[in-house]
């Protein structure tokens, strides 16, 4: 598929998608308050934490592996800064490709699994890859973590203030969009026919597991990427921003949001983020909205809310006219 052809196949909800991600650049020129750009932040980290949990389960695999690889990726960013290289595409490219590298051995190993077996290796993973950071405190910092890492870096321009802050974690989503949108509409095919009915998909001569590889390799870059920008946020990289709990809520911007789309994982996340600190006052009443919310749209609504949108949309859009029959001239 060539380049103009791509774009062509590229839906609208796509566009919609980075057009969303971008409108987030408006936010520091309208405010400085701290606690409306560390919300904003948080929220494009969720959205690119979010894409990799899309584009796994669009193979039909549900992953708790997330949190490890963008652990990875934050550490492997935060490392590299220390070390002096703090340019900011030289540590997007060390974050995703330090995280793509570990998928792909994992990858070889895990993805013959299937169901809960899978689910719980990736959750494994996640713990396995916590108690290593916590025990190596010579590399990772140990329970310390790693502090004061360097602000990345843009030419002479040092990005360490809140609103550029912001900017490096709109930068961050929107390249995670984009490959998402590339990997899905250069795979989408062989990616829905692996989740109808991989059976019948391998007897026609899809070789599932390549294809999932890739999707696996690619998903874990980009929830390394979820890391530098979790990393760059917190000016820390420590193992307790990377648990296995977080994978739930991963897991459920995508549900609730829809799973079919890459706008899907957008709206839930923003949805759920901003619900999530709005709700936080009330203490104990917060985690307990978020499942109710959680289990009534998969209930209501079990291609989330975007799905929902569209399925009432096509319902309201006028039917077109039928035609009125040609009646042939009279001839007297």
């Amino acid at each position: 598929m060539t380049m103009r052809n791509m774009l062509r196949t590229i839906a609208f909800t796509d566009w919609l998608s980075i057009a969303i991600l971008l409108a987030f650049a408006i936010v520091p020129f309208l405010t400085g308050d701290f606690f409306t750009l560390s919300l904003t932040n948080q929220i494009l980290i969720a959205v690119t934490a979010a894409l990799s949990v899309h584009i796994m389960l669009r193979m039909d695999l549900l992953s708790f592996a997330v949190p490890a690889f963008m652990a990875i990726g934050g550490y492997a960013a935060a490392m590299t800064a220390q070390a002096g290289a703090t340019n900011l595409v030289v540590l997007l490219a060390v974050s995703f490709a330090s995280a793509a590298i570990v998928a792909l051995p994992l990858g070889a190993l895990v993805l013959r699994l299937r169901g809960v077996y899978f689910v719980l290796v990736t959750f494994i993973f996640t713990e396995i890859l916590q108690l290593l950071i916590f025990e190596t405190p010579g590399l990772t910092g140990g329970s310390n973590g790693i502090p004061r890492i360097p602000a990345p870096t843009l030419g002479p321009l040092v990005l360490n203030t809140n609103h550029l802050i912001v900017l490096v974690s709109i930068c961050v989503a929107v390249i995670a969009t984009v490959v998402t949108m590339g990997l899905t509409r250069r795979y989408g095919q062989e990616f829905a026919s692996i989740e109808e009915n991989e059976t019948l998909a391998q007897s026609l001569g899809l070789v599932a597991w390549h294809y999932r590889t890739i999707g696996f390799v690619v998903a874990g870059g980009i929830a390394g990427m979820a890391g530098f920008a979790l990393v760059n946020l917190l000016l820390t990289a420590h193992p307790t921003s990377f648990t296995s709990m977080s994978s739930v809520f991963y897991i459920a911007y995508v549900l609730i949001g829809g799973r079919r789309t890459i706008l899907g994982a957008v709206v839930g996340s923003c949805l759920l983020v901003w619900a999530t600190k709005v709700f936080s006052s009330h203490g104990e009443y917060s985690a307990g909205f978020f499942g109710l919310l959680l289990i009534i749209v998969v209930t209501a609504a079990p291609n989330g809310l975007v799905g929902l949108a569209q399925h009432l949309l096509g319902r309201v859009k006028p039917r077109s006219a039928s035609p009125r029959p040609e009646v042939a001239d009279a001839h007297v």
